[in-house]
């Protein structure tokens, strides 16, 4: 059940209206603070679970910056990662030669293990920061190369004892498209007697005839008839470098989801789903500084910390809030256990596979909440 916090409201209050505990609401949502809530904060409040609830699976990609593995990114994994079908490092990245770069998982692996979390090798066409066409172009047209790469990915996953070999492969060409579904048809035929499934992230297609070098590259018919399953990334409409909005506004979720399903079973479909929100500066105008990504979890504390009460757009289905500092102007859109709920909802509306989290470097406690609430997580092993 979900609470949205009132003027006056106190955690105790909360408790006894709903007959539990303001410890148990605190331990929930991971209340840093709990003496102090702001209005049109969302709790999630303690409740029996359902043994009936559906079976979904989820995955969270580990992202970090720094050569090792932060001890923040592993305690956070350890967390969450009794609610994980997949942990996924991100990322190796494809050189020219088809060899890959090097990755240190530190303690991510044995970590996944000990909760029963598969984990995968995840292949990117990154170079210097970025997505490259010119590099992908490369891979997909010499299978030389591509034996390389798949020897290497191959060798990795039985290092990390991984279940799949994950390839996010971006910005490819609409003339590279078919390329794509036959090196991904040739590594399925090598992976799969290795006893590895393979899975891909693709852009938030509304239809087959989008080709910009954003989405012309990701054939879903043929994707989705190649691999074991798909993360579609469903996030970003709001993003860092565009006008504040929300990060996945749930009407074109539902029409990126609602044309994948019309391509391929939705059985083999996660929605992507972002962990975090951004802080704008206002007035936005094109060339502004970008806006910075926070946690939901942060996004509460500066709420808090600027007296700013949380509204709720209800058409995009996510919180918001506007708060001054040193003169200026802020706007914060997030994710709160409604806007989450509402996903959760569209996941079960459509049936499909399960959810994807970028990434686990926010920290978002409700998510984990409700998400344990409302499903049963299938593990692989």
């Amino acid at each position: 059940m979900i609470y949205v916090v009132k003027q006056g409201d106190s955690l105790y209050k909360i408790a006894r209206e709903h007959n539990t505990t303001a410890a148990a609401i605190a331990a929930l949502n991971e209340l840093p603070n709990p003496d102090v809530l702001v209005v049109g904060q969302t709790l999630v409040l303690p409740e029996k679970l359902n043994v009936n609830r559906k079976t979904i699976e989820t995955n969270g990609y580990a992202e970090w910056y720094t050569q090792q593995v932060p001890a923040k990114l592993s305690q956070e994994v350890r967390k969450r990662g009794p609610l994980l079908t997949y942990m996924m490092p991100f990322a190796y990245e494809v050189k020219r030669d088809g060899t890959l770069t090097e990755l240190d998982w530190g303690n991510l692996g044995e970590i996944a293990t000990a909760n029963r979390t598969a984990s995968a090798v995840v292949l990117t066409n990154i170079e210097n920061g970025a997505f490259s066409d010119t590099l992908a172009h490369d891979i997909l047209s010499n299978e030389a190369l591509q034996n390389v790469m798949m020897d290497a990915a191959l060798s990795e996953a039985k290092l990390h004892n991984a279940k799949d070999i994950h390839l996010d492969f971006e910005y490819l060409p609409p003339e590279d498209k078919d390329l794509y579904v036959a090196m991904l048809k040739r590594l399925v035929a090598r992976a799969h007697p290795a006893g590895l499934t393979v899975s891909a992230a693709l852009a938030p297609k509304t239809s087959a005839s989008q080709s910009s070098k954003w989405y012309g590259g990701h054939d879903y018919k043929g994707i989705g008839e190649t691999v074991d399953f798909v993360v579609i990334m469903t996030y970003e409409w709001g993003y860092s470098g565009g006008p504040p909005m929300a990060v996945s506004p749930i009407h074109p979720v539902r029409q990126v989801l609602e044309y994948a399903i019309s391509e391929m079973p939705a059985s083999k479909i996660m929605m992507g789903q972002n962990l975090y929100g951004y802080d704008w500066k206002l007035p936005y105008k094109v060339g502004n500084p970008n806006a910075v990504a926070v946690s939901s979890q942060y996004a509460i504390e500066v709420a808090k910390q600027n007296n700013a009460a949380i509204s709720y757009d209800t058409v995009a289905q996510a919180p918001y809030f506007h708060y001054w500092k040193n003169g200026v102007e802020h706007v914060v859109w997030f994710e709160d256990a409604r806007s989450i709920e509402a996903k959760f909802e569209l996941l079960e509306e459509l049936g499909l596979r399960g959810i994807a989290y970028w990434h686990l470097g926010f920290s978002f406690p409700q998510n984990w909440a409700l998400l344990q609430q409302k499903f049963h997580v299938k593990h692989l092993f």
